[in-house]
């Protein structure tokens, strides 16, 4: 497998899942600004999206889409228990998550990202943000993870997507669960490797 990747990105989400589950795979960077990858490859030829992250399969298939590739990925390795088995409740409990993380909260930090939003309309957005952080502190201030049965890919997720809160001048110690959240995640081997190989 190949996982193209921008350092910084969401890309690191299944970066982590990938020396979670100790899967092989190749990881192949790709520059946002001129769409090429390290490889020399186009990346639109890969990923016509345009933005990472992209796993390219051993068979040629391309997979895009963050909680799509996610749960591929657990799907591998089913014994890790980074996901509920499909057919479950728990499984679907796992998709809500993954969908309040898309969309709410990786959805709403991205708007932050343009720059021609004026600053009236990116703290309407910081606004509905924080609305959306306070949910995510009704379930962490009673369990480590999102998911009652442990870490799952989608704490891979969130871990990825609040480490951008900074550079939007966010001071998450207003949500203490979220920083205990991302300390706990940030001391698990597979994320310190992961985000040591993206630093290179």
């Amino acid at each position: 497998m190949k996982l193209y990747y921008a350092p910084d990105a969401c890309s690191l989400a299944p970066h982590i899942v990938l020396h979670e589950l100790d899967l092989p795979f190749a990881l192949i960077r790709v520059d946002n600004r001129t769409k090429q990858a390290a490889s020399g490859a186009d990346f639109l030829a890969i990923n016509p999206k345009g933005y990472v992250a992209a796993l390219q399969l051993d068979n040629g298939e391309v997979l895009t889409e963050g909680p799509a590739i996610l749960q591929y990925l657990a799907d591998l390795r089913p014994e890790a228990s980074l996901a509920p088995a499909h057919g479950t409740f728990e499984r679907v409990r796992l998709q809500e998550w993954l969908n309040f993380v898309s969309t709410e909260v990786h959805g709403g930090l991205g708007w932050l990202f343009n720059a021609q939003f004026p600053e009236e309309v990116k703290a309407l957005i910081k606004e509905k943000l924080y609305k959306r952080f306070a949910v995510l502190c009704q379930t962490l201030e009673r369990r480590e993870y999102l998911m009652a049965g442990g870490f799952s890919i989608a704490d891979a997720y969130l871990f990825t997507v609040l480490r951008w809160t900074p550079l939007f001048a966010i001071d998450l110690n207003q949500w203490p669960a979220l920083v205990r959240f991302q300390a706990g995640i940030d001391q698990r081997p597979a994320v310190k490797a992961a985000l040591a190989a993206e630093t290179v």
